[in-house]
């Protein structure tokens, strides 16, 4: 480099369209760009009762809905870890599961 030159004068310099500079002169940016729709959220009707499969759930799939829930209640989230102990914890009977969620909600 043989020492100081100007830098190209192109439209995208900022000095090429400064207003103040050069009255009457519009930026690469204030072309009108083409309208795109924005997006339209819509709410979904909540699921009929009527209209669900009858599926029953087996005790430990319950249990484990019900214990994420009330852990999830608390505040608590479960390591990918945990979830061998939430299944250890699931093949307990309904009065030591019961005992497990009255601890859980009662720290919260």
């Amino acid at each position: 480099m043989t020492g100081w030159q100007l830098p190209p004068m192109t439209p995208d310099t900022a000095s090429a369209v400064d207003p103040y500079r050069f009255p009457g002169a519009t930026a690469v940016d204030d072309r009108p760009r083409p309208t795109v729709p924005e997006p339209v959220d819509y709410l979904l009707a909540a699921p009929d009762p009527d209209r669900r499969v009858p599926v029953p759930l087996e005790p430990a799939d319950r249990r484990r809905l019900d214990l994420h829930a009330a852990l999830t209640t608390a505040g608590i989230a479960p390591l990918p870890g945990d979830l061998a102990a939430i299944e250890a914890l699931c093949t307990l009977d309904d009065t030591t599961h019961a005992a497990l969620q009255r601890w859980i909600t009662r720290t919260a």
